[in-house]
């Protein structure tokens, strides 16, 4: 009896490495697992969701979805096991698994590690999961966290395949999934498996960008130039064969990804920071060292490099949040909020939206992009496409104007936490109440060329 809670625990952190249904090894409906119903015995299953179809890309990241089903009312606690393996050798391994939630972890082992359970090494979320020469074996499977998400009918699991560098033929996935009853022992469980055979695939045509396919950030004022340290939309075809934003195991450290599923953007020949990828929309932050003046930007994937786009770098390119959707009565109002998020514009302006007018005294947040450089107070200059790690300021000289009278600017600088989003903490002066304050920011002596508005009542 004193093993029984050994062996519940084990259960729910996810199995030990070799129970994904690979020739060899196991499935766990075996004693000491899950017993009582045979293999595939239940009317449930196992699936694999796969982006690109049953083919891969040498190199290229794949996000893919593991769906354990079951029909059955009593099972509502989930697990599963996955791995890749070679299909011309089952014992070697294709390719990399990353969790990119607490939901899934990596499980590392070697061959005889799957014989001897002290030789295999478990990687949590978010450290470091590549697995070491000595455990080559690669398992991704369910945390406590991902099977106890209780529910009946089916869970869902997401992670992050990276194939091989180079192409190795077909790639056979094993995937093992318990629909498990949670009643507190190992029996009425049902364990469900599944492969799927991945044939490399010829890369995509290469990326182009459309004409006019450049602005700055589109919500930011969506300017044909860009500057060091502003962001860029790049709009075309074959940008991307994947679609999704950047997360926190992109980055290295407080760095910013120059690469992105294999997408990266350079533009004066140097990397930019690659934010989102789509095939039609790339989203990237420009370098800080990037040349003024004339410059070719760049997307490189799979399958080739773009023709250069002409674009204009100038030193800097302010713009401060103001989408379309705050656009009220054809007046554009820049995003403006209160410390407790309501909105700074007239009651009820646009639906579904917490607003109202700020009092002359209150303090608005206002943010932006592209002003410029921002230091510490121990004057460390902050680089593009680095998390901003403390509280820091303009280098450049700032003016805020409500209807001409001038506001106090209590911080101005990058906002700590993000990448490129600049914040400013605005005290509204004492002008005369109206719902069409027209605000205007000033850097280094120059106006922003956006035309906002805000609204003020005492």
């Amino acid at each position: 009896m004193a093993t029984v809670p050994l062996l519940l625990w084990a259960i729910s952190t996810g199995p030990d490495p070799g129970k994904a249904g690979v020739p060899g090894e196991s499935t766990c409906t075996e004693v000491g697992c899950h017993v009582g119903t045979p293999l595939n015995g239940g009317a449930g299953s196992v699936k694999v969701t796969f982006p690109a179809g049953l083919n891969y890309v040498p190199g290229v990241k794949q996000h893919l979805v593991v769906t354990v089903a079951d029909p059955a009312a009593t099972q509502r606690f989930w697990g599963f096991e996955l791995t890749a393996r070679q299909s011309t050798d089952s014992k070697s391994q294709a390719g990399s698994f990353t969790s990119t939630d607490g939901f899934t972890a990596v499980v590392c082992a070697s061959v005889a590690g799957l014989l001897n359970q002290t030789q295999w090494t478990f990687i949590d979320f978010p450290q470091n999961q590549n697995c070491p020469a000595s455990r080559p074996l690669a398992y991704i499977e369910h945390t406590a966290n991902g099977s106890q998400r209780f529910k009946t009918g089916s869970q869902t699991f997401e992670f992050d395949w990276t194939p091989p560098a180079s192409a190795v033929g077909n790639i056979v996935i094993y995937v093992a999934g318990n629909a498990a009853n949670a009643d507190g022992n190992n029996t009425g469980d049902h364990i469900y498996t599944a492969t799927y055979t991945l044939a490399p695939g010829a890369a995509g045509p290469a990326p182009a960008i459309s004409a006019g396919g450049i602005v700055s950030a589109a919500n930011f004022g969506a300017f044909t130039s860009v500057g060091p340290g502003s962001w860029m939309e790049i709009y075309g075809t074959n940008l991307s064969t994947t679609t999704r934003g950047w997360a926190g195991d992109d980055f290295t450290g407080v760095n910013a990804p120059a690469s992105l599923d294999g997408v990266k953007v350079t533009i004066g020949g140097q990397s930019a920071f690659v934010d989102y990828v789509s095939p039609g929309q790339v989203n990237a932050q420009v370098p800080s060292n990037t040349p003024t003046g004339t410059q070719q930007v760049t997307v490189a994937n799979t399958g080739g490099t773009s023709a250069g786009y002409t674009m204009t770098v100038n030193s800097v390119q302010p713009g401060l949040l103001a989408p379309p959707s705050f656009t009220v009565g054809g007046k554009l109002y820049v995003v403006a909020q209160f410390a407790d998020q309501t909105y700074v514009m007239p009651p009820g302006a646009i639906p579904g939206i917490a607003s109202r007018q700020a009092k002359p005294g209150e303090t608005i947040l206002i943010y932006g992009v592209g002003f410029g450089p921002s230091a510490t107070a121990s004057g460390q200059v902050i680089p593009a496409g680095q998390v901003v790690p403390a509280l820091n300021s303009l280098t450049g000289s700032l003016k805020v104007q409500f209807a001409g009278t001038d506001a106090t600017v209590q911080y101005g600088g990058l906002a700590p936490n993000y990448v490129g989003l600049y914040q400013f903490n605005i005290v509204v002066p004492s002008v005369p109440d109206s719902d069409l304050v027209p605000i205007v920011f000033a850097l280094n002596g120059q106006n922003l060329p956006q035309t906002l508005f805000t609204a003020v009542k005492r």
